[in-house]
């Protein structure tokens, strides 16, 4: 009886099953499939990608140098060029001592190499540079004006001119071609 029940013998119309339903049906189960794919590919790419940003942080320590440089070290790196304005001259002043003492200076003023304006500005004011160069030197007393005071004098001299006198260029560093303090001390 195996044979009646494969057998049609209602007469009744069998469904057929539709060829578009049958390719509506497996895009249907491909679709879900191919994003599953997708996404996992995107989460491996942003997991590769965020590993990776975080091992080259930590080698790097997020832009701080690996080797630290004392600051006495001789290898700190090139020294900057500079221009010298010479023109001041010597200038002979006495100190604000009780006794004083004379002075003779000749300074030259460092400025940055490429700075036409530098040169002109302090060009147009080399009167007031001697001024104040004289002024300067004559309110100090010998014992301030010693050898081991020099680098302090320089500074106080680089902030005065660059805060005070110039306006469109800044003095970078300043030498002595002659500093002499004489008399009784």
């Amino acid at each position: 009886m195996s044979d009646a029940n494969d057998l049609d013998l209602d007469g009744g119309d069998a469904p057929e099953i539709d060829s578009k339903a049958k390719k509506a049906s497996g895009l249907a189960a491909l679709l879900p499939n191919l994003l599953k794919f997708v996404a996992i590919g995107l989460g491996a790419l942003i997991f590769i990608v965020t590993v990776c940003v975080i091992t080259f942080n930590i080698l790097n320590q997020r832009g701080a140098a690996q080797t630290a440089i004392p600051d006495n070290s001789p290898f700190v790196g090139v020294r900057p060029t500079y221009s010298f304005f010479t023109i001041i001259g010597a200038v002979r002043t006495q100190t604000n001592d009780p006794v004083p003492s004379a002075v003779v200076v000749n300074m030259n003023l460092g400025y940055d190499l490429n700075d036409t304006a530098a040169q002109t500005e302090m060009t147009e004011r080399l009167y007031e540079l001697r001024d104040f160069v004289r002024l300067f030197f004559r309110s100090k007393t010998a014992r301030e004006l010693a050898p081991e005071n020099e680098a302090k004098l320089k500074n106080e001299i680089r902030e005065y001119l660059n805060t005070k006198i110039f306006s469109r260029s800044r003095v970078r560093i300043i030498t002595f071609d002659q500093f002499d303090v004489m008399g009784t001390q």
